[in-house]
């Protein structure tokens, strides 16, 4: 298994943005999470994760987050590789 940090975002109160990641190989099984960068107490953050097959062999990742709290908060955009 192998994991890292995809991405950096910021979402002020109650925001939702997506985020696009591209060329990763179709073969993989990949789980995407979001953590917190800075520990906000009550901290919630929700996510869902579609895939777009690219040319041939790869696809893009299209990871839509939403800010559950009345605060901004920073996270990181986790994967882990399964296989």
């Amino acid at each position: 298994m192998s994991t890292g940090v995809q991405f950096t975002g910021t979402l002020t109160p109650n925001q939702t943005q997506s985020w696009f990641t591209f060329n990763w190989p179709t073969a993989w099984h990949v789980v995407w999470y979001m953590m917190p960068a800075t520990p906000i107490t009550g901290a919630k953050l929700d996510w869902s994760v579609s895939v777009e097959k690219g040319a041939g062999t790869v696809c893009t990742y299209w990871i839509t987050v939403k800010n559950l709290t009345a605060n901004t908060i920073t996270f990181e955009g986790r994967y882990a590789i399964l296989n």
